[in-house]
């Protein structure tokens, strides 16, 4: 196992879609592995393929108390939802900006486990909100993209300022 670099907005790698899990192999393991120890370094509680480069219907996530169980979610599709609610998010690819946005309030996901078993969840709460903003991720789309066009700019010139700060210290160091 070993930590990803996890990609940050507006790396155009982020608004790639994804290709379909169709082989359970030793590398589709560690890649899973991998992810799980990102994950959890980053201290996030989920983390999608493309975050890390790998462009694969893929995420994974744990939204235990004591952030002790992996779920893994291949080929993931919400196949029914139900009402609405205000969710603030953030996202470990927009480091330090969290916003409210407009999720279902109950979904039921459908997809494969680590070993390619199916699975369907009808979920609730924080992990229904964690699979759709994860799933969005495999599809291209950040949660900013629920936002205006105003904070969506104003989040894009902070990132860009960060970045720059961190080049500039980077090369005093």
């Amino acid at each position: 196992m070993s930590v990803r670099e996890i990609i940050i907005h507006p790396d155009p790698r982020l608004r790639e879609k994804t290709s379909a899990v169709d082989a359970f192999t030793p590398e589709l393991e560690k890649l899973i592995a991998d992810m799980i120890e990102t994950m959890y370094q980053a201290q996030g509680i989920g983390l999608a393929a493309p975050q890390i480069g790998e462009q694969k219907r893929l995420f994974v996530l744990d939204v235990s108390e004591n952030h002790d169980q992996p779920q893994v979610y291949i080929n993931p599709e919400i196949v029914a939802k139900a009402g609405e609610v205000q969710s603030e998010e953030g996202c470990l690819s927009i480091p330090g900006v969290t916003e409210t946005v407009p999720r279902a309030e109950t979904i039921t996901v459908r997809a494969l486990d680590q070993q390619g078993a199916a699975f369907e969840q009808q979920l609730t709460g924080l992990h229904a909100i964690c699979v759709q903003h994860e799933l969005d991720h495999l599809d291209g789309k950040l949660f900013i993209d629920y936002l205006s066009p105003l904070k969506q700019k104003r989040i894009r010139k902070k990132l860009l300022k960060q970045e720059r700060l961190a080049t500039q210290n980077a090369e005093q160091a």
